[in-house]
């Protein structure tokens, strides 16, 4: 942990840090509020399971996670791939919340694992198209209820629907939804840093419908006071379904978690504990399924603002929590008549700011791989599945750093010198006209990974060694050795015997102990060496 991070862990806490706690998580909770109703309406779960699901698990995280001043709650993925789940078993929400519990338990199970520091090697492409995938298809599925219409069920559902939409238009949704849009974009920060923009066109737009007497969707009956326990259940019919989703949520849940840390960390000089936080994160969506609140992750805006704010501790999450908790227990008749279309346009917002401008901007610049599997990832977690996209991305780039490993390989066979040849001749009493015909030595040369991607590299060369007396394998300049190269090595070497030609096997220390401990009965201790010369040496007295 850095200096700046212990110092503001032994500090006591003072009434000035209480008073930046409590400003932060008011100011977060006022930010979550409508972000949760548009996340739980948008989810199909209902506006009341966004609002439980950012109490549950904006409390559990704040006093069980890693990141101390981090507000956690739904969001924008993980609100797409519930909805997913959601559909996939039928509309049954008991199924649902089964696959929430699931993901709760992947995630605690990455904790325990200690696989918290995992996340960043997951390739920046996969994770730009899928961020940039989700925004769009945020995006696409409220353009209905932004004018009126009934919200679609998928991304491609919506933009099919989008023409019988356009010909059912509702003026006065279009005019709440285009009024939203305008205060969301256009507020000034100046004005977005006391009353956040979202909070503003919610209560702005939502006063301007009931004093106009539009005639507009609304969320609805929202029920008022505590939750009531929702028993999570599981089909052996849908077992698999439920285990991808279920796994799903968690993987993307510990993602969005851990990048939203790395963000708290770099703004406030801080280091977190990733592996307390998935735990955190872990139990805090497995108490949401049993309330019937929405999963959810950390949420970057949202631990900005609290950090901007003030909050720098875990009773700032606490506060956001309590004060989305004083909120449903008297506000749920208010929040009621909030029309559709002023959460379409808070969630539009929501969408755009979701897509990755960064790498978007560099596209052109960018290598022509990593741009091809990042177009690869959006276009199927837009047209396709999520599940498939972050699997065929993660392959995609498997692929591409195989082909750029394959790519550094050298394999190169070449005869021993003669001059050397001559040399050893003479010490063992043979003529220099002897010398000068073939040293019957070849020196096969391995260079750069030998893995899987490379062996047939070495295999296609075994022609070139046939006639030779004596073969010796340099692979000395190899960094590592997969199972799938030692049994190409195995291979050749068996090829070689039946020929009657002698090995000798020259590799590092490290790989000489592996091949060793493998005991191949073709790759024996008498065949390897450590060093060039002394392989050379004794190849060269072999002949003489």
């Amino acid at each position: 942990m850095s200096s700046t991070g212990v110092s503001m862990d032994e500090r006591p806490y003072s009434l000035a840090r209480l008073r930046g706690d409590s400003f932060g998580g008011l100011t977060a909770g006022v930010v979550a509020l409508p972000l949760a109703l548009a996340f739980g309406v948008a989810s199909g779960a209902g506006a009341a399971a966004g609002l439980y699901g950012a109490i549950v698990l904006g409390l559990a995280a704040a006093l069980l996670g890693g990141t101390r001043m981090q507000i956690s709650g739904p969001t924008g993925p993980m609100t797409v791939v519930f909805a997913a789940a959601l559909i996939a078993v039928g509309g049954d929400l008991g199924l649902a919340m089964g696959a929430v519990v699931i993901g709760g338990l992947v995630q605690i199970g990455l904790g325990l694992l200690r696989a918290g520091g995992l996340v960043r090697f997951i390739p920046y492409p996969v994770v730009s198209g899928f961020m940039s995938g989700i925004g769009i298809i945020i995006i696409a599925l409220q353009c209905a209820p932004l004018l009126g219409a009934p919200p679609a069920s998928s991304p491609l559902a919506a933009i099919i629907a989008l023409p019988a939409a356009l010909r059912a238009i509702n003026g006065e949704a279009v005019l709440l939804g285009f009024l939203t849009l305008v205060i969301v974009f256009r507020t000034p920060m100046s004005i977005s840093r006391v009353v956040p923009a979202p909070l503003v066109a919610l209560l702005a737009m939502t006063a301007l419908s009931a004093l106009a007497g539009f005639e507009v969707p609304v969320i609805g009956q929202i029920p008022s006071g505590l939750p009531e326990l929702t028993l999570p259940s599981v089909s052996l019919e849908m077992w698999t379904t439920l285990l991808v989703l279920g796994i799903t949520l968690g993987m993307l849940g510990s993602i969005d978690s851990l990048l939203t840390s790395l963000v708290a960390d770099s703004v406030t000089r801080t280091r977190h504990d990733s592996n307390r936080e998935l735990i955190g994160q872990g139990i805090g969506n497995m108490l949401c399924a049993f309330v019937g609140g929405l999963p959810g992750a950390g949420a970057t805006m949202r631990t900005v603002v609290n950090i901007k704010s003030g909050g720098r501790g875990r009773p700032s999450g606490v506060v956001h929590a309590l004060f989305l908790l004083a909120l449903l227990l008297g506000a749920g008749p208010m929040a009621s008549q909030i029309p559709l279309a002023v959460l379409a346009g808070i969630l539009i917002k929501v969408g755009v700011d979701i897509l990755d401008y960064r790498l978007l901007k560099l596209v052109r610049g960018a290598p022509r791989a990593d741009v091809a599997v990042m177009a690869a990832v959006f276009l199927l977690t837009v047209l396709v599945d999520l599940i498939v996209a972050v699997g065929a991305g993660v392959m995609l780039s498997m692929g591409l750093i195989i082909h750029r490993l394959v790519g550094q390989a050298r394999f190169r066979v070449w005869p021993l010198p003669r001059a050397a040849a001559g040399e050893a001749g003479a010490a063992g009493g043979v003529s220099q006209s002897e010398a000068d015909m073939d040293s019957g030595v070849r020196v096969i040369e391995v260079g750069g990974p030998f893995f899987f991607g490379s062996t047939s590299q070495l295999l296609d060369r075994v022609d070139q060694v046939i006639g030779t007396r004596v073969a010796v394998f340099d692979c000395s300049r190899v960094p590592f050795m997969d199972l799938s190269a030692q049994f190409a090595l195995e291979e050749m070497v068996e090829r070689l015997k039946a020929q009657s030609i002698a090995v000798f096997i020259v590799v590092p220390p490290a790989i000489q102990a592996e091949l060793m401990r493998l005991r191949a009965p073709h790759l024996p201790a008498a065949l390897l060496r450590s060093d060039l010369d002394a392989a050379l040496g004794e190849a060269r007295a072999l002949v003489a």
